[in-house]
């Protein structure tokens, strides 16, 4: 059985830092949300790392920096790239809506 823990003490604290641009977009399933679209190039450096840092389900705990607006989630997989959750009041606050193109900053830590 594997110990995560003794595996995330050996990470290095800010594990992966990026920015990138990505679409504003609705999932109208059974509870509807709204995402950041992580373009394809990102994701594939989230998923590079993604065993030493998720919690279940795929999902990876992230810091994000859109503005001057700082927040907590977990990255959702979703048909090979990672959706950024937004909530409702941090849409407002920000003046965004479906489709806009929005520009964030990333930090997945280790440890």
């Amino acid at each position: 059985m594997r110990d995560d823990r003794a595996v995330s003490r050996d990470l290095p604290d800010d594990l992966l830092d990026l920015a990138f641009t990505g679409d504003v977009v609705e999932w109208r399933g059974p509870s509807p949300f709204v995402f950041v679209a992580m373009p394809s190039e990102p994701s594939a450096g989230v998923r590079a790392i993604s065993g030493m840092v998720s919690y279940g389900w795929g999902c990876i705990p992230v810091t994000v920096r859109l503005g001057d607006q700082v927040f907590t989630t977990a990255l959702i997989p979703k048909d090979g790239r990672y959706l950024v959750p937004l909530r409702a009041a941090l849409r407002r606050t920000a003046g965004m809506a479906e489709g806009d193109s929005v520009a964030l900053r990333l930090t997945i830590r280790g440890g």
